[in-house]
């Protein structure tokens, strides 16, 4: 993992999944925002690198958190196939066309 400041990296993650926690069911935020909210404002690949390392029974939404054009990740394969983020956010209500959502319907406003 890169150098972000002398603060461990453990912090940086517990900083980040702090803000992840937060974002509310049937919505979702982008990793941009939230590396701002957690204080890295320009760290949105740190926020990738976290979610990505993140444990499998983790209860955080990391599905969640998608890219700032909208689009979710394409990684992440349940034994069907199918994506797991896809799934996740589809049992939340949120429409998933091909790999985007909509932003203006269903990101999360944390004013």
């Amino acid at each position: 993992m890169p150098e972000y400041s002398s603060r461990s990296t453990d912090e940086l993650a517990r900083q980040i999944l702090q803000v992840v926690a937060l974002i509310p069911y049937g919505k979702v935020a982008s990793y941009g925002q939230i590396a701002k909210l957690a204080g890295l404002p320009k760290h949105a690949r740190l926020v990738g690198y976290v979610l990505k390392h993140l444990d499998a029974k983790a209860e955080i939404p990391w599905h969640r958190v998608i890219n700032s054009q909208g689009k979710i990740s394409l990684g992440k394969l349940d034994d069907q196939g199918e994506n797991i983020q896809r799934v996740k956010l589809l049992a939340e209500g949120v429409m998933v066309i091909g790999d985007k959502i909509n932003l203006k319907q269903y990101q999360w406003n944390n004013s």
